[in-house]
């Protein structure tokens, strides 16, 4: 997307032309014939009015409505999602099977495979056998199993901490995301404001240069003006016609990107009233202070830090023990011969008539599991890189705050110059015109001083408009608005 303040700055860029213009001077003989006027470019403005906002109005669309905003508030939502997973572990599991073999019975019948999600006890055995038997018999097994957590030694609680963590993360990073939408739409809203400033000095120069162009034309047509007059006229008029199209085309440049930038569907957006003035600038300890307890980027890195360190402890709670209460109800029954004086079910195995049930309760402790130590050990790793990343954070945030208040200072002083430069430049015009007028001023003359008034007064546009720009940039860098 094409940032607010490029887009006006390319309205300006034509300027510099029209200022080397002015050491042009005229060579041609007096002798010269008249010219025939040409006509202005086509200018019209846009046909029917656009959608405004005020300040206020356009932040808080953004803050609702903006994509960037929108996705972040969705992966605050998707990660809290994930951070339930872990405590999803207290809930009971329920599993069912049923499962039919022919299978060889060498020392065991009622053969079956353990479900994931219930236990079942072996039951019975065959007769033993010095070689064995190739000979196949039914087997058959059905089944349903409860499982449920009865106490995990905190492991789930340090899951959960570490997945919570995460969701603080995105939570911080959501923040900043606002931060930086809130910045462009002030960013966007004082260049629609700039644009149409240039566009209406555009619009000024272009109707005094065609004044004097009328005048220099009876002067002309009366035999009291050089024809050269007439031609400098003529193309500082067309000039002046070039820069007021490229002004509207700058204006509506600048209100498609604040459209764009608050996130509503219109084409374009204009603003509806004047620009808040900018506010006073914080003492700059106190703005580092304020951005140490509040910026998000750097409350991110610490919330990431945390998030590492609880993942750590995670990681370990894998080791300690586990309780869990087990129940089966199960029907089987195996067509190989028992051993002793057991007899095989009358359906030889193929219907699973035999019923059990069981009721226990389960400990189990994995003493020492080498994957789980070289996991906590990388773990270990990343929490100091989260570690650097904090002092890095918390560094760079200091040297914008600093850049960024230097920058307001900076623009705020240039400000009441670019004023006085306009006034300077005015009185001047004032002057050239009334020679101009009086017969004792040529074209050119007039024509450097329109050039020099046009400037210094597009300059002090820009002027104001990095002046609030610059003090919406640090309002960012100390997350003013949160």
């Amino acid at each position: 997307m094409t940032r607010p303040r490029d887009a006006l700055f390319a309205v300006f860029a034509l300027w510099p032309a029209l200022a080397s213009a002015q050491a042009v001077r005229p060579a041609a003989s007096d002798r010269s014939p008249s010219v025939t006027t040409d006509p202005p470019l086509a200018f019209q403005p846009p046909p029917a009015p656009v959608r405004s906002m005020n300040l206020a109005e356009a932040l808080a669309y953004a803050r609702a409505h903006q994509p960037a905003v929108l996705v972040a508030v969705a992966r605050i939502r998707a990660q809290a999602e994930q951070a339930n997973v872990p405590r999803s572990q207290w809930y009971p599991t329920v599993g069912a099977t049923a499962q039919l073999f022919a299978a060889t019975a060498n020392n065991t019948t009622g053969t079956y495979v353990s479900p994931d999600r219930m236990d079942i006890p072996r039951i019975g055995g065959t007769r033993g056998t010095a070689t064995g038997s190739w000979s196949p018999y039914a087997s058959t097994f059905v089944g349903v199993g409860v499982n449920q957590e009865l106490f995990d030694f905190g492991r789930i609680a340090a899951q959960a901490a570490a997945a919570d963590a995460l969701t603080d993360v995105e939570r911080q990073r959501t923040r900043s995301a606002t931060l930086d939408v809130s910045f462009n739409v002030e960013e966007a809203y004082f260049s629609v404001f700039a644009a149409k400033a240039i566009l209406r000095a555009s619009q000024d120069a272009y109707e005094r240069s065609r004044v004097h162009r009328d005048l220099a034309n009876a002067g002309v047509n009366a035999g009291m003006r050089s024809p050269i007059e007439l031609t400098r006229a003529n193309a500082d008029l067309a000039q002046f016609d070039i820069a007021r199209v490229r002004a509207q085309g700058g204006l509506s440049t600048a209100q498609t990107v604040f459209a764009a930038t608050v996130g509503v569907t219109d084409p374009e957006l204009d603003v509806a009233t004047a620009p808040p003035a900018p506010a006073e600038l914080p003492d700059l300890s106190a703005a580092i202070q304020r951005a140490e307890d509040a910026d998000p980027r750097l409350r991110a890195a610490i919330a990431q830090l945390r998030a590492a360190e609880l993942d750590t402890r995670a990681i370990r709670a894998e080791t300690r023990p586990n309780l869990a209460l087990t129940g089966t109800l199960s029907g089987r029954a195996g067509g190989a011969p028992a051993s002793g004086a057991g007899s095989t079910p009358d359906s030889g195995g193929w219907v699973p008539s035999v019923p059990n049930w069981d009721v226990g309760v389960v400990l189990s402790w994995p003493l020492f599991d080498p994957t789980v130590s070289a996991r906590v050990k990388a773990s270990h790793a990343r929490e100091f890189v989260r570690t650097a990343d904090v002092s890095l954070v918390r560094a760079e945030e200091q040297a914008v705050i600093r850049e960024a208040y230097s920058a307001v200072d900076v623009a705020r002083t240039v400000v009441p110059g670019l004023r006085r430069a306009v006034d300077a430049a005015r009185a001047n015009y004032d002057q050239a015109d009334a020679r101009f007028k009086a017969g004792l001023g040529t074209s050119v003359e007039l024509a450097d001083a329109e050039n020099l008034r046009t400037q210094a007064e597009i300059q002090l546009v820009l002027g104001e408009f990095e002046l609030a720009r610059t003090r919406a940039a640090f309002g960012r860098t100390i997350a003013e608005g949160l």
